[in-house]
């Protein structure tokens, strides 16, 4: 059965059912929308809540929500390129406004996501399908309130002229816990590609990790992190360590990303699942999105010359950090690309050196001015990369690279976390061990000790491009600090996005954040 609810096409919430892509939503001044009010669940209609995953993969909206204002990446306008009316500077040097498009957009594919996953969670009887959708649900709901601060709810069934309902801050993460619960009591062991029950106790101590955040009665902080939720962190992050998943061994690191992950790695807990022939989360615009357009040895033939990461960032790396990056087989014996940090002369096939479109040298340079770049300026980042074929060719319509969402060495690192901020660990491991176990085969030197810096360095050195760096800033407070290219602390009101405008003058449940 359908209802049609009037709404304006501005899109205060997230409903729209009849599409599965990402894209921008129609706009129109006013207009009718088919809300499906729910009925019988299936795999079907569970697909559909995973597909809308895949615009994450995107170098845009979410990634670039949690990316772009931190302290390892900016997005610099190059002539004419990346200007885009400022939206990738806005979002580096914290001058976002409720208008700004990729806010908006965010907003919209969340929440459609959490309606999509409440339908199926509503109208399934296989706690599978259930459990899958919670999940999901969670998962969703989980980056509107850690962008946002607070998130809509649409119950299904109720009247579609009702405005949505909206959970504060503290109640939607209470919500996302009980849906985790629910998931892990009903999943089971699942391929990398769907939600399972090492997925959802993976995101449950995320949640943990982040409710001091989420429950502070200032936004911005201070933040007191409660021993019972670091205990919470810790208990779900062994339950995960049972479950067979491992850190990759030394010189293995950028397994994770390869072509070939899906059996190379074995860190990989939820994410999305390509092939060489279908690629829902195409993982190419996280090497396109850096690179130099003549970045494969063929002119116009690489990136799109965009983003690239700070040199204080980079300068944090010692040398001898296999995460550094350096050569890969198949890769840079076939077409020059290096992985982890490109800096200074890059090559192409048969190790011939690279230039820029107007033929000079292609060296990419630590300094890069965010507002006037030049096409070599900025370090470039390469954690997933493309498979070359016979010819030397890079096709990357369909990259098998599968998309991580969360990895086990994420897991780890915040039980290390959790035991710094007083829980209390059952294994009698200490926060040193556990960043030694993940440093020691990555190149780097042991610890002897561990401090707030130290984690929250590792942090960034283990899953810098992953899409959890502001999150991680916001937990240890730097998040507002002066980095390259924003020399002025930012207010703490910049740790939550505004709602976007629209949403607020169609829903009068939504309050705007302060500062907006």
């Amino acid at each position: 059965m359908k209802n049609f609810l009037k709404i304006s096409s501005v899109f205060s919430f997230g409903l729209i059912l009849t599409t599965v892509s990402c894209t921008k939503l129609d706009e129109e001044t006013f207009g009718s929308r088919s809300i499906d009010k729910g009925g019988a669940a299936s795999a079907s209609t569970l697909q559909g809540v995973y597909d809308q995953l895949n615009g994450q993969t995107a170098e845009n909206n979410t990634y670039a929500l949690q990316e772009h204002p931190t302290d390892e990446m900016m997005g610099p306008t190059r002539g004419t390129d990346w200007g885009d009316f400022g939206a990738w500077r806005k979002l580096h040097t914290h001058t976002w406004d409720p208008s700004h498009q990729q806010i908006s957009d965010t907003w919209d594919q969340l929440n459609t996501g959490v309606y999509r996953a409440s339908q199926v969670v509503a109208g399934s009887t296989d706690n599978s399908i259930k459990g899958q959708a919670s999940f999901l649900r969670a998962w969703f709901m989980f980056q509107v309130v850690d962008l946002f601060g607070q998130a809509p709810f649409r119950e299904i069934g109720g009247n579609p002229d009702d405005n949505p309902k909206v959970f504060n801050r503290k109640d939607a993460t209470d919500f996302i816990i009980k849906d985790l619960e629910f998931a892990e009591a009903n999943l089971s062991i699942a391929s990398p590609g769907k939600a399972s029950k090492a997925a959802a106790q993976a995101l449950l101590a995320k949640v943990y990790l982040n409710r001091a955040v989420y429950s502070a009665a200032v936004v911005g902080g201070p933040y007191t992190f409660a021993k019972t939720d670091m205990d919470k962190v810790i208990e779900y992050a062994n339950k995960v360590m049972t479950a067979g998943y491992q850190l990759a061994g030394a010189g293995q690191y950028f397994d994770n990303f390869s072509w070939d992950n899906s059996t190379k790695s074995k860190e990989i807990i939820f994410g999305i699942e390509n092939s060489d022939t279908q690629a829902p989360g195409n993982s190419r615009n996280r090497w396109r999105m850096g690179l130099h357009y003549n970045s494969f040895g063929k002119k116009d033939q690489g990136g799109w010359n965009g983003f690239t990461t700070l040199a204080d960032f980079y300068n944090s790396f010692e040398a001898t950090d296999e995460r550094r990056g350096g050569t890969y087989p198949g890769l840079t014996d076939k077409i020059g690309l290096r992985t982890g940090f490109l800096v200074g002369q890059q090559y192409g096939i048969a190790g011939a050196p690279l230039q820029e479109r107007g033929g000079k040298p292609l060296i990419f340079t630590p300094d890069v001015n965010i507002n006037r770049a030049n096409e070599s300026q900025g370090i470039r980042v390469i954690k997933y990369f493309p498979k070359p074929d016979a010819s030397n060719n890079v096709n990357d319509d369909q990259s098998a690279n599968d998309y991580i969402f969360l990895r086990y060495a994420d897991v780890l690192l915040m039980k290390a976390e959790a035991i710094f901020r007083g829980g209390s660990d059952p294994l009698a491991q200490t926060s040193a061990v556990i960043l030694n176990l993940i440093r020691v085969p990555r190149g780097a030197s042991p610890l002897a000790s561990v401090d707030a810096k130290a984690i929250l360095a590792e942090r960034g050195r283990e899953l810098y491009y992953e899409g959890w760096r502001r999150n991680d800033q916001i937990r240890f407070g730097t998040f507002n600090d002066p980095v390259d290219q924003r020399a002025a602390k930012t207010d703490p009101s910049k740790t939550l996005y505004p709602i976007p405008q629209r949403a607020v003058d169609t829903n009068p449940n939504l309050v705007q954040n302060a500062g907006y």
